[in-house]
């Protein structure tokens, strides 16, 4: 649901007043913050990803089988988190949505409900100083 020119107005008052009064707090809740932690996440899966086909190789090398599954294990998880982290990055100017979580905790649902329980008290607050 795109925002009135009204309420497109006041979000530019605040992000205006916001940078005024702490520019260090604002840019940190710009979306490089999370961009640099995704990218992060995800340069420390593919390290993780490295050790295991190191303990792979290792595993062959002495025969143990085990220490192949666990590399193989490893590797494995790295890669999932590497494609989740890359996947839930956002795009270099792109925003987050607000309610999202840094991690990627909560369902699409639950983001959903929050945003409509904001969105119902930006109404009610509206409505309570229009009236």
């Amino acid at each position: 649901m795109p925002l009135s020119e009204h309420e497109q107005r006041m979000l530019e008052q605040m992000e205006r007043a916001l940078y005024a009064e702490d520019p260090k707090f604002a840019t940190a809740l710009e979306g490089s913050g999370l961009r640099t932690y995704t990218r992060r996440r995800v340069y420390q899966a593919i390290a993780g990803f490295l050790v295991g086909i190191a303990l792979l190789m290792a595993g062959m090398v002495a025969q143990q089988i085990w220490i192949s599954v666990v590399g193989f294990l490893v590797m494995l998880g790295c890669a999932v988190l590497a494609v989740t982290g890359w996947r839930k990055a956002p795009k270099p100017g792109e925003q987050p949505l607000p309610g999202a979580a840094p991690q990627g905790r909560g369902t699409r649902q639950q983001r959903r409900s929050m945003m409509d329980r904001i969105e119902q008290r930006w109404q009610r607050r509206q409505d309570e100083q229009g009236h």
